[in-house]
């Protein structure tokens, strides 16, 4: 028994090899055409079930903690608007000689963006951090970065034909699937709140369902658009290296922030949510600010980031949540104890 405990640690859960699975299956069968449609209105409709059920879950109390703790919400702002568009611009000079002007554009133009809603609040929720401040944290930086990912656009992608304006949609989206279903959620918590505390593995599934759900989708849309087939190998393989640095470094940065002066649960967030970059956000505003022949360059690194960062994050998540469940059995076994 404690030889297989121990090759267990070795070996990845069940939620990191649905993961792997659903990128093996976008690789070679990618969902497309009506399917795809269809495909997209299945996991909006995933990811509402999952805010109904955070929205449930989750006491009043512990929301309004989430929505004022203001220090947690300015580094995560500080780590989207701030950190990842001084990155970019630094490495601006050392990737001229390797990249186009178009995906030099492209890889500041992925520094801008604003983080993820639903992944990143996912990934905290599977890595047992704090769900309302990932909430706040997240929404927040999705609804300034309407306004403030083009402001910074057209300040220092000078290169590029910028149209200006940031689209409605992306307030659309925050409000229809994630706001709405959290407050219904919240409207329901005094019918269903008690038995969704008592089966926390549906609030589990579900959250680790809509991330591989996202996951195959993602994929399957860049094995469609053919992303590997549209330029040189020595140019993607530096934007790969760009992509895994740039995650590295923010990563880090916000590990060690997120240590030193917070809670564990609010590290997990600042870890998500002030790490990730937005594609669902990305692709509208991209298509709203570049001009046609450099919109293909602009999304590029986006695309390669978003991958990058699901599968990563995911990895890390699963580490943190087994930890925690690490912890409780140990305090459960010492309260048993005495």
């Amino acid at each position: 028994m404690k030889r297989l405990s121990w090759l267990k640690r070795f070996l990845p859960d069940r939620f990191i090899v649905a993961l792997l699975g659903a990128i093996t299956l976008a690789s070679f069968l990618p969902i497309h055409g009506t399917a795809a449609v269809y495909y997209d209105y299945l996991t909006n409709a995933a990811i509402a079930l999952l805010f109904f059920l955070h929205g449930a879950k989750l006491s009043r109390d512990a929301i309004y903690a989430g929505a004022t703790n203001w220090r947690l919400h300015i580094c995560v702002l500080a780590s989207t608007f701030v950190l990842f568009p001084l990155i970019g611009l630094a490495a601006q000079p050392l990737l001229g000689a390797w990249l186009t002007p178009e995906l030099l554009a492209g890889v500041l133009f992925l520094c801008l963006l604003p983080s993820t809603v639903q992944s990143s609040i996912a990934f905290t929720s599977v890595a047992r951090g704090n769900i309302p401040g990932a909430v706040c944290s997240a929404s927040l930086s999705n609804l300034l970065g309407v306004f403030i990912t083009p402001l910074l656009a057209g300040v220092l992608i000078s290169s590029q034909s910028i149209s200006g304006g940031g689209s409605l949609n992306a307030v659309v989206d925050i409000l229809l699937k994630i706001l709405l279903p959290f407050v219904v959620g919240q409207i329901a918590r005094r019918w269903v709140g008690e038995w969704i505390s008592a089966h926390p593995k549906v609030v589990k599934f579900v959250d680790q369902g809509s991330i591989v759900l996202v996951v195959y989708g993602a994929f399957s849309a860049s094995v469609v658009e053919g992303m590997w087939q549209r330029m040189p190998l020595s140019a993607l393989a530096v934007i790969v290296l760009v992509c895994v640095v740039l995650l590295a470094i923010v990563m880090a940065v916000t590990f060690a922030v997120g240590r030193r002066f917070f809670a564990r649960e609010d590290e997990i967030v600042l870890l998500f949510c002030g790490s990730k970059k937005s594609l669902a956000s990305g692709i509208p505003m991209a298509k709203v600010l570049f001009a046609g022949s450099a919109l293909g360059s602009a999304v590029l690194p986006l695309m390669l980031f978003h991958q990058l960062q699901l599968i990563v994050c995911a990895f890390i998540a699963a580490r943190y949540g087994r930890a925690a469940d690490a912890a409780e059995a140990r305090n459960a076994q010492a309260a048993v104890s005495r």
